[in-house]
């Protein structure tokens, strides 16, 4: 039988076919270039990432006759019978785990090597070996004879006693990237001329989960069962989801049609689509929006918060999952929540402005002309003197407060409060206060005062008009006094730059005492609140 799989036929012979370890191959090249081959190196990774393959290639240079740049020549005498070479021996310990077979290993290693200048000893899956095993193997990994040389491969080096660890140089592999799979999937494709569409190709690399191996078993698969690959092939056999059915069951949720929504997840199920599939598919598309709602000014789906709680809900079904639970009710039942709900809130907020302005407008037409007009101008005029006030209000507490947190600032406080600050966030229950601190970041802090940062002018000023609330929240949760004080990015920065400033002019901070009236920038939103009230329906108005 001479056929051979592709992910034997295709295993890299020397390292410019080692795919996606960049890193590691540049080190092991250097180490064969300048020969400096150490005794021992355990290679931990991922499955299908290339760990075996490399511990070949490095086996193979370090024998070879006529070293080059890329390794071995694949030529010379110790090269081509590499296979067949009694000097390069594998072990797998998932079935040669006992202390009897590295017993063995410890008495063939003090002879020497009978056609290569090292005897190597690769072995793999070695966190299988048993506790006894791996305490005879210590003494001889230490101090092994100079011609030979231990690769360990494994994929849980969480099981490796630290021991083995620290007679071994480490290189941990990585998942190779769709990108660097795709491209070695079309070398593969063209040399056996595989027909295959490119959505299939990329959909084989992604649901490959980053390891080589699997996205040549799934071509070498597919390529046997049908003439053209295309992307229905990939999602039917191997129980995946597309790009485009993400993109509907998302639209479906916007739309508010439940039905359709309840037959497409039908047919997911009907299809046996893999539940983790999916969920990883979603939690990309929600990334993806999320990072939308944040950039577009004009964003039309749903809000920030709800696309986090919803990847939040989706990552913890996996937690609930049991033989007796269908996961598939948990997903649907998950994303039937975000059914209609508001999908813009700066469109909500224009909404309930209009609303609110056209009930006033009515109710303005029923006055009498001139005292609708005297009681705007006299009501636009103590509104803008509290507005001002207010502001004027913010600007001193400001820079009392930033003063006084640059007195005893520390990276360590900061480090502290923003601990904290997170923790804040996930319990904090009222909504509106939430929607304001939730793009906050801590940027100093002392041992009493943090400084707040917003993007927003608008929303920093609203932030600091409930200081109150904030610090109360804070303190109860934390049992501390602190207190806090809201920048907009540009002013932070100005203030940053002042302090550097004067920590080169040697200038020192003193604490400025605040206000009596603590409460002075909350009175006058509270009057404007009044003032309000006085002139409209408290039931039809909202201020935020």
């Amino acid at each position: 039988m001479d056929y051979k799989v592709l992910y034997r036929k295709y295993r890299p012979d020397n390292f410019s076919s080692i795919i996606g370890q960049d890193y590691m191959v540049s080190i092991l090249k250097n180490a064969i270039k300048n020969d400096k081959i150490s005794h021992a190196y355990i290679f931990s990774g991922p499955r299908g990432t290339g760990k075996t393959s490399t511990a070949k290639v490095f086996a193979k240079a370090i024998n070879c006759l006529n070293p080059t740049d890329d390794g071995p020549c694949n030529n010379c005498e110790s090269c081509i019978h590499f296979k067949e070479n009694a000097d390069i021996i594998e072990i797998d310990a998932a079935s040669n785990n006992g202390v009897d077979e590295i017993r063995e290993i410890i008495n063939n290693i003090k002879l020497a090597p009978a056609y290569s200048k090292y005897k190597v000893y690769i072995i793999d899956e070695v966190h299988m070996l048993s506790t006894s095993a791996f305490n005879a193997l210590l003494l001889t990994l230490e101090e092994p004879p100079k011609h030979v040389v231990f690769i360990l491969a494994t994929t849980n080096i969480e099981a490796v006693p630290i021991t083995i660890l620290s007679r071994c140089q480490r290189f941990d592999f990585h998942k190779i990237s769709i990108n660097d799979i795709m491209k070695r999937l079309n070398f593969v494709i063209e040399n056996e001329k595989i027909d295959i569409d490119s959505d299939a190709l990329e959909e084989m690399a992604y649901i490959s989960d980053g390891g080589m191996r699997d996205a040549l078993s799934i071509l070498d698969q597919l390529s046997s069962t049908s003439e053209k690959i295309t992307i229905n092939d990939v999602i039917e056999h191997f129980g995946s989801v597309s790009k485009k059915q993400v993109d509907d069951l998302y639209n479906l949720i916007l739309e508010n049609n439940v039905d359709n929504f309840d037959n497409i997840m039908k047919k997911f199920k009907e299809c046996a689509i893999d539940y983790k599939v999916l969920i990883k598919k979603l939690l990309e598309k929600i990334e993806l929006e999320a990072l939308k709602s944040k950039k577009e000014r004009d964003y039309q789906g749903l809000t920030y918060q709800d696309l986090k709680e919803m990847a939040f809900e989706l990552a913890d079904i996996s937690n609930y999952i049991n033989v007796s639970i269908d996961p598939y009710l948990l997903i649907e039942i998950t994303l039937l929540k975000y059914f209609n709900k508001e999908t813009n809130f700066t469109s909500r907020t224009n909404q309930n402005i209009s609303r609110e302005i056209n009930e006033q407008e009515n109710e303005i037409k029923e006055t009498p002309k001139n005292v609708v007009n005297k009681n705007k101008e006299d009501t636009t005029k103590i509104i803008s003197q509290e507005i001002i006030s207010a502001k004027n209000s913010y600007e001193e507490l400001i820079k009392i407060r930033v003063n006084n947190c640059f007195v005893n600032a520390k990276k360590e406080y900061l480090q502290k409060v923003k601990d904290m600050w997170q923790n804040l966030l996930k319990k904090i229950e009222d909504k509106s206060l939430l929607n304001l601190l939730i793009d906050c970041n801590v940027v100093t802090a002392s041992d009493q005062i943090a400084v707040l940062t917003n993007v927003v002018d608008g929303t920093t000023n609203l932030i600091n008009s409930r200081l109150n609330d904030i610090e109360t929240l804070f303190n109860k949760e934390y049992n501390n006094l602190y207190k806090f004080i809201a920048l907009t990015e540009n002013e932070w920065n100005k203030e940053k730059q002042v302090y550097i400033n004067n920590l080169k002019n040697k200038q020192v901070y003193h604490y400025i005492e605040e206000p009596k009236s603590e409460e002075v920038v909350t009175n006058n939103i509270d009057n404007i609140e009044k003032i309000a009230y006085d002139i409209f329906d408290k039931e039809k108005i909202e201020i935020e």
